[in-house]
């Protein structure tokens, strides 16, 4: 028998389980009902290239975990190991933008790094220290929640805001005079897929960037599952129940819980739940845009990366798409449509941060690369080419690999549009409705029904601040509560 106050959370990704944590501390019974056999949604670790070598399914470096309200207030740091490396990410570089084939850096002491930027340094340093001084209340402006709000710190709005619209216009180029200072900047923003420059990556660009020279880019200890064996744990604590191989195709099978939150798309909430909402709402949902996709490569080396330039080894996410026009010139392709001859290609090497994770002498290599939606295209070669223009060498390190085409990532995950991890394009006007205008975007017109996914504020990334605020806008319509401390003491 259910409660008549009981809450169904419908996915188990961090934001998902940050809405069930929300709910049972607050004294709500909560289930969650999770489609795959086990919890994680983009915070998955397992085998997925050899047997007994362990792969990040989607994320595998979290800028966010240390920074965001929600992991914060529930101490994700106290309950899980992350490694902090002094290099938050690289960006490698060739040809006219480096003769020597020296790398840029982005450390998180950022008067290092603008010592290695040479004659762009105090340029790239004045860029980023007001933001890093402001940390947290950038961290506020960008993810606070809903766009159309007024500030808390107006400063720090501003400053994000003018970064933004330099970094995301034709402006973009105009304080650098080098290309290392420039890839740096746009290798971030591409985390973003989009077309380069616009608003939506140069904002992308500017907070993380941020966050990789205030707190650096951790490494789970473990791998990413951490994160989400951390949520599930405190869920369970405090009287929750999580129902893994249990997909939800209606919202008719939760008919008896009061409350329903969705940790699923836009789209696969009007699938679910689409005769209990109003048709405006309804066709907001139906005109909701997803972006580009990812395919993604797995590789098992039997020893490091041999990067042209050692330092880059340093970093546990490296940027691989040259200099900043090659990689905007990647980006268009894949906005019209094609797949670049030299793709933009994100890539975490995590062995030398967390040796426990894997079978000593093991490099298990993470990276993707992005495509047209849908594809499902083998683009490994192209990949392979890439990474080996940084590290001769690289192909012979290769003990096997495994390609998720974009239309295999959709089949994994029915969040993931045709690849679209991010579920939902991350532009401006995506940015601003998400999936629609106002100041409570996670509640929807149907009475106990909430959207807390990516396709709300503020959109992609682990965080737990989707599911958050939707379990916080439902504690205070439907139940009249505030939201409970999250924290161990």
């Amino acid at each position: 028998m259910v409660s008549s106050h009981a809450a169904a959370v419908v996915g188990a990704g961090p934001n998902g389980l940050a809405a069930a944590v929300t709910l049972a501390r607050a004294g709500i019974p909560v289930t969650v009902f999770e489609a795959a056999e086990t919890i994680g949604g983009g915070t998955r670790t397992t085998e997925l290239v050899e047997p007994g070598v362990l792969h990040d399914v989607c994320s595998a470096i979290h800028p966010m975990a240390l920074a965001t309200g929600f992991f914060r207030a529930f101490e994700l740091e106290k309950r899980m190991r992350f490694v902090v490396p002094e290099a938050s990410y690289a960006n490698p570089l060739d040809g006219a933008a480096s003769p020597d084939g020296r790398a840029a850096i982005a450390y998180r002491d950022l008067a290092r790094t603008a010592d290695e930027l040479g004659r762009d340094g105090a340029a790239y340093a004045r860029f980023y220290r007001p933001l890093v001084r402001r940390v947290e209340a950038v961290t506020d402006f960008a993810l606070g929640g809903a766009m159309l709000r007024i500030p808390r710190d107006p400063l720090a709005a501003a400053l994000t805001g003018l970064r933004t619209l330099e970094q995301g216009s034709p402006l973009w180029n105009l304080r650098f005079r080098g290309q290392a200072a420039r890839a740096l900047v746009s290798g971030v923003a591409a985390h973003s897929i989009g077309r380069m420059p616009n608003l939506a990556t140069g904002g992308v660009g500017v907070v993380l960037g941020t966050l990789g020279h205030a707190r650096g880019w951790p490494v789970p200890v473990g791998g990413s599952r951490a994160i989400s064996d951390a949520l599930a744990a405190d869920l369970i604590e405090h009287g929750g129940r999580i129902e893994t191989a249990n997909p939800i195709s209606s919202v008719d099978e939760l008919g008896d819980f009061r409350v329903k939150l969705f940790d699923t798309s836009a789209r696969g909430l009007l699938r679910i739940a689409g005769r209990r909402l109003p048709r405006p709402y309804a066709r907001r949902l139906a005109r909701f845009r997803y972006g580009d996709g990812a395919t993604k490569v797995d590789f098992v080396l039997d020893g490091p990366i041999p990067w042209r330039d050692p330092r880059v080894a340093a970093a546990p996410t490296v940027h691989l798409g040259g200099s900043r026009a090659e990689g905007a010139a990647a980006e268009l392709e894949v906005a019209r449509g094609r797949h670049p001859r030299r793709p933009y290609v994100l890539l975490a090497q995590t062995a030398d941060f967390d040796p426990g994770r894997n079978p000593a002498g093991t490099h298990a290599i993470w990276s993707y690369t992005h495509v047209p939606s849908g594809s499902s295209r083998d683009v490994s070669a192209e990949v392979i080419a890439q990474i080996e223009r940084f590290a001769p060498g690289f192909r012979d390190r290769i003990r096997d690999y495994r390609v998720t085409t974009a239309a295999q990532l959709a089949d994994y995950n029915m969040n993931y549009h045709g690849g679209d991890f991010s579920a939902g394009a991350v532009t401006l006007p995506q940015l601003l409705a998400r999936p629609t205008v106002g100041p409570d975007p996670w509640r929807t017109p149907a009475r106990g029904i909430y959207l807390a996914s990516s396709s709300t504020p503020p959109g992609p990334g682990v965080h737990g601040l989707s599911g958050w605020y939707a379990a916080l806008s439902a504690l205070r319509h439907e139940y009249g509560l505030e939201g409970p401390p999250l924290g161990l003491s």
